[in-house]
């Protein structure tokens, strides 16, 4: 799953992003939080007073944090309807700069070592978010509203989509339409200022990301508007004569507002901003890009490690997998060598589905079949359910093969020759249950927890669960053929080549072309997805290198597990364990295994 763009860091709630710099490697815990590892000790009256100061800080900033981010929207979002948008114009970035400047002084004032345990840990995950959100603004993240993945325009079309329920929702949201001229003006400006900067994404990586505009400002009537999408279907407990009027009133907001501002905002962009785009690939090209590309890693991995440690450890993974994918090819009895395997799996037809209705039945039945597992592997199981559906017509071109969510697992079912069924297993496991849409809603089910957790999304846990649960699929009996063993193994093979492919675009050098030359190498991924994923790496630095280090932090905080408890080691517990942190930095999630090693592999929960 592949969250927002940073533009989109805060609004979102730290979505796909965290920073934690007490990590030397991935393994390594020091500082606060190493000393909770172990079991919790009672509070005292001066870890009171500590908790205190802390906790005033905390809820100050999140109160403001969710108030100054209303009417921000996308198709994961499940915030409140608001009437209007944030404002995103320089001023307001700046008054933001200064306030998390000021939160994180407060913070920093507060006495750490008086905390109580898990106050520590509380500590350790909020001040390294305010620090990420504090970095966004320094360098100024929001003059880049946008990458090959997501857009700040497409993120509005994707809320549109969204059913409402009651009336003053309806109203909101054509509150919200009409005030989308002034956003996208203020977007135009901050854009313009990135342009003059050379703070852009590479121009490679925008040809065609204007057809999300382009749908929107050539719709026949405002009825086929992708905006009017709500209006379409409502619920009957609104009054019929109420209907009308809300209809009426959002196909003259999509007339007088939103096509208008789409119309401004396309001649901009095809006239402006994608021919003055930056040729060099690089972040570290950037303005202050050294500087910029290693607060990347860092936001999105939560180690502090360097371009050249990770491309190392993605070299020795790739070798790993692959020796692995050789296995498979013996086992099958293919007569070729690698490159002709993958040409095969690539073109032989018995792999592919014919008709979209068949790669969303098809994903439907692996998730369900899981459904008659999940017992055996998890303690806790999320109240909340999901959807499969496919991803819209619209952004299907440039989107991902699948992404996952609360209440949502959306399938891509654009150029059915790319979308290979033997994929498809591990694919629905790291998009719907259990990762993405089996570990999202269990975090926001931890109502004791603040909710700077429970709503957070840290792309190194949450991507290196996810990518966890393909390799679990294994353990669980997921993957039916060899093809769908080599499946998963192509897909463990594309993220730890992704360390390699992305370090070394922004790090070292390389082109685009030597990119995705890479992953055709290495993978058995289409071409189609290929070219779309390396365009997201060039264009969203660091955010593929969260995957493959999360998941080996997790491997390695079970491998631990299990040697130091033997026999009492269970894997439901673990898991359990595990996903009832919420979303957290990798040194949190090891620190946390280690007390349960300590408290003897005990269920996180109470005994029912």
């Amino acid at each position: 799953m592949n969250r927002l763009p940073s533009n989109r860091l805060a609004a979102r709630l730290l979505v796909g992003t965290a920073l934690f710099v007490s990590a030397v490697s991935i393994g390594q815990v020091t500082g606060p939080l190493a000393t909770v590892a172990h079991a919790a000790t009672p509070a005292n009256p001066v870890a009171g007073k500590a908790d205190a100061q802390f906790k005033a800080i905390y809820t100050k900033e999140w109160t403001w944090r969710q108030e100054e981010f209303k009417g921000e929207d996308d198709e994961d979002s499940t915030d409140q309807v608001t009437n209007h948008l944030p404002k995103v114009d320089a001023a307001t970035q700046d008054r933001r700069l200064k306030y998390w400047d000021g939160i994180m002084k407060e913070l920093e004032a507060v006495p750490q070592a008086d905390l109580s345990p898990e106050a520590k840990v509380n500590y350790g995950i909020y001040r390294d978010q305010i620090a990420v959100l504090l970095a966004s603004q320094q360098f100024r993240d929001y003059e880049k509203p946008l990458n090959a993945d997501s857009s700040f325009w497409s993120n509005l079309a994707g809320g549109a989509r969204k059913p409402f329920h009651t009336a003053a929702e309806y109203k909101a949201f054509i509150g919200q339409m009409n005030d989308i001229p002034r956003y996208f003006n203020e977007q135009i400006v901050n854009m313009r200022a990135g342009l003059k900067r050379g703070f852009t994404p590479p121009k490679v990586t925008l040809a065609g990301r204007d057809s999300g505009l382009v749908n929107v400002v050539e719709a026949k009537t405002p009825e086929d508007n992708v905006y009017y999408t709500p209006f379409k279907q409502m619920p009957d407990s609104i009054p019929a004569a109420t209907q009308t009027e809300l209809r009426a009133a959002a196909v003259a907001a999509i007339t007088k507002s939103v096509v208008p501002a789409h119309q401004a905002l396309l001649k901009f962009v095809r006239e402006e901003y994608f021919p003055g785009a930056r040729t060099d690939l690089a972040a570290e090209t950037l303005p202050d890009g050294k500087a910029y590309y290693q607060s990347k890693i860092k936001e999105f991995a939560t180690v502090d490690m360097t371009a050249d440690q990770i491309h190392k450890i993605g070299l020795d993974e790739v070798a790993k997998i692959h020796a692995q994918m050789l296995d498979v090819m013996k086992e099958v009895k293919f007569q070729g060598d690698f490159p002709a395997f993958l040409k095969f799996l690539r073109t032989d037809p018995q792999f592919y589905a014919k008709t979209p209705e068949e790669l969303l039945m098809r994903a439907a039945w692996i998730a369900k079949k899981f459904d008659g597992k999940a017992d055996q592997y998890f303690g806790y199981l999320p109240r909340s359910r999901f959807a499969i559906i496919p991803v819209p017509a619209d952004i299907a071109p440039f989107y991902t093969s699948g992404r996952g969510g609360p209440g949502v697992y959306l399938v891509n079912t654009y150029n059915l020759p790319a979308r290979a069924l033997y994929s498809l297993p591990a694919l629905t496991l790291h998009e719907s249950a259990p990762g993405h849409a089996f570990q999202m809603p269990i975090a926001a089910e931890q109502k004791d927890q603040p909710e700077f957790r429970q709503k957070v999304y840290i792309s190194a846990y949450g991507e290196g669960w996810a990518l966890y649960c393909e390799k679990l699929g294994e353990e669980m009996g997921m993957y039916e053929t060899p093809y769908e063993r080599f499946g998963m193994l192509s897909y463990q093979m594309w993220r730890a080549a992704r360390l390699v492919v992305d370090t070394g675009i922004h790090a070292k050098g390389w082109t685009r072309e030597q990119a995705q030359q890479y992953l055709h190498d290495n993978t058995a991924l289409a071409d189609h997805e290929i070219e779309t994923e390396v365009d997201r790496y060039i264009a969203w630095p660091g955010q593929a290198l969260s995957y493959y280090l999360g998941e080996m932090a997790i491997l390695k905080a079970r491998a631990k597990a299990e040697k130091a408890l033997g026999q009492k080691f269970d894997l439901r517990n673990f898991h359990d364990t595990v996903l009832k942190l919420g979303s957290v930095p990798l040194p949190v999630l090891e620190a946390r295994i280690d007390r349960f090693i300590a408290e003897g592999g005990k269920s996180p929960y109470p005994a029912q």
